[in-house]
């Protein structure tokens, strides 16, 4: 919780004022018994109705002026803790922006949305509590035991015992809770993610008539939330009552020797009352704080889950170094592969075996690189690697003779076009999907759909570059999709294009027209094309043969057929 509170750095203004308008607030709280004691002694005792009508006008006074306190107070802290929030939600979402694939597979997409959200909400309410009621709290129970001392030693000695106890239960308590709020939000991770990949994969789900199966499954996540939830809440149920059954045997045991201080003249009874408006007053300070210590549990499990997967002092740092570190021009690369990997091995996260492993090719500029082998033998390993997705474990990956991981993140995206093998479109027009990596003319986006085979559907009657997409491109055809994720990656393209599997949903035709308007009106571009068919690789510079995560063959088409057995069987199984 402690590193979080460096985004209150910003608002120390807020976070300062707040709360000493909640404390000017308890000080004219804490006088407000001796008035009491002064109308029921002075004005009541001797019928004095002036005197009781003075006093009861600066009590008025008082009310409102700690209602204009308190009313500040709230401004203040709500502005403070709102604007913590913020921010941290912006370090958030650019850290996770900026985590590899490797942190994204371990952490997983539903924990980091829900620490995204629920969790921030969680810490921004604890600290918004925290800035109204931290001070105030504390310094009404330890101001009303010091005003209970001036009025008679003995009976505040009651409040003294009594406050204590009181903080032992609640310690008790939130040390419980505290665990199972976090199991709470762990669960509420595990529905977020059943959700999502429900909906998600909705159609799946359909298909293989799994709704019954899948309902099943998150109702007994749910259902686990809910047993949590209700235990916890049991727990947290006790605070209350606890501290209500000890405060209100204290007032018991101040009326009852009160009265018998009455009855011998030693106190008074406006004393005695100003007594139990002071126990009182350290009941009511004593249950905004249990509520404070129950927001405040839940904040700090979730500022625990946070900072699991976000360092804020590490984030502050790489924000604040030097941008010279960043290799952001690449040496001269003459006599030099423009591309190279020297015996490269990956092996996922998690993983027993690697995915590849003694990969070892090179690529010249401009020249057409393609990969080929079966299900599973490490192709899309392979680009991952080379746009730097992952970090090879064994080996290097050299992009103009530079280690790949001394690039920073702009210099690769700068010089990689690339289009996954899952087809993503977002919802908006087709002009922001073709203009979601790099800006562009609609000249240059014209010929971005002309290369890529797009600009048939594009040009129709009633479609055009504004045409609305929706989330996903669902209402677009397989082919269209691919098509249109193809000339994003083209619009700007300067260096290295990638094309992981990117045609598959591509007919023969469409595919050579593809590669032939690449070849033709983009010269001098290192092409890399990741394909199952044979035929959309035969005319490329050099073909990668994978086998289960191993190199089986590097050469061209002819020599392939002659000197590896696994590109002849593919080609084979696809020709004849």
């Amino acid at each position: 919780m402690w590193k979080l509170l460096r985004y209150l750095k910003n608002y120390k203004k807020e976070s300062i004022i707040g709360p000493l308008f909640k404390l000017t607030e308890a000080i004219f709280e804490l006088i407000v018994p001796l008035v009491m004691s002064d109308i029921i002694d002075i004005g009541i005792a001797h019928e004095d109705t002036r005197y009781i009508l003075g006093k009861g006008g600066l009590l008025l006074l008082f009310g409102f002026v700690g209602l204009c306190c308190s009313l500040t107070a709230q401004y203040f802290a709500a502005k403070a803790a709102m604007g913590f929030g913020a921010e941290l939600r912006h370090d958030m979402f650019d850290y996770y922006m900026g985590m590899t694939y490797s942190e994204h597979d371990s952490i997983g997409a539903a924990t980091l949305i829900n620490r995204l959200n629920v969790d921030v909400n969680q810490v921004q309410a604890g600290v918004n509590l925290a800035l109204r009621l931290f001070l105030r709290s504390p310094f009404i129970v330890v101001g009303a035991v010091i005003m209970s001392f001036t009025i008679d030693v003995r009976l505040a000695l009651i409040t003294l015992v009594a406050t204590p106890v009181i903080a032992v239960v609640v310690y008790i308590i939130m040390m419980k809770t505290i665990p199972r709020f976090m199991q709470m939000q762990n669960k509420l991770d595990d529905i977020l993610a059943a959700s999502r990949g429900n909906l998600a994969g909705v159609r799946v789900v359909r298909a293989f008539a799994r709704q019954e199966k899948e309902k099943d499954r998150f109702n007994k996540t749910t259902d686990e939330l809910y047993d949590l939830s209700i235990h916890t809440g049991h727990i947290s149920a006790l605070l209350n009552p606890i501290s209500y059954v000890l405060l209100n045997i204290a007032v018991i045991m101040m009326l009852w020797f009160g009265a018998k201080g009455v009855n011998t003249g030693r106190l008074t009874q406006g004393q005695v009352i100003a007594l139990v408006n002071y126990l009182s007053q350290i009941l009511l300070a004593l249950i905004a704080m249990v509520n404070l210590i129950n927001s405040f549990t839940k904040a700090v499990a979730s500022a625990e889950r946070i900072t699991s997967v976000f360092d804020p002092e590490e984030f502050e740092k790489k924000k604040l170094r030097p941008v010279a570190e960043n290799l952001t021009e690449l040496p001269d690369a003459k006599g030099r592969p423009h591309i190279r990997f020297e015996k490269v091995g990956f092996t996922y996260p998690g993983a027993e075996a690697p995915s590849v492993s003694d990969i070892d090719f090179s690529v010249e500029k401009g020249k057409t690189l393609g990969i080929i082998g079966g299900t599973g033998a490490g192709k899309t390993t392979i680009i991952n690697l080379l746009t730097g997705f992952y970090d090879a474990t064994e080996g290097r990956v050299l992009i103009d003779g530079t280690d790949i991981r001394d690039i920073d993140n702009a210099e690769k995206r700068r010089r990689f076009s690339y289009t996954p093998q899952k087809k993503n479109l977002f919802k908006g027009t087709i002009r922001e999907n073709l203009l979601f990596g790099r800006e562009a003319t609609d000249a240059e986006l014209m010929k971005a759909l002309e290369i890529s085979q797009a600009a048939e559907f594009v040009n129709k009657p009633g479609v055009g570059l504004d045409y609305a997409v929706e989330k996903g491109g669902t209402n677009l055809s397989g082919g269209q999709q691919q098509r249109l994720t193809i000339a994003r990656a083209l619009v700007g393209c300067s260096d290295v294009l990638i094309l992981d599997d990117s045609a598959s949903a591509l007919d023969f035709a469409t595919d050579a027209a593809l590669r032939k308007a690449i070849s033709t009106q983009l010269p001098g571009i290192t092409l890399i094309i990741v394909s199952q068919r044979v035929g959309s690789l035969m005319n490329a510079d050099s073909i990668l043969v994978l086998d289960d995560g191993r190199q089986a063959g590097l050469g061209k088409h002819a020599e392939l057929l002659e000197s590896c057995d696994i590109y002849k069987e593919i080609y084979e199984s696809q020709t004849k």
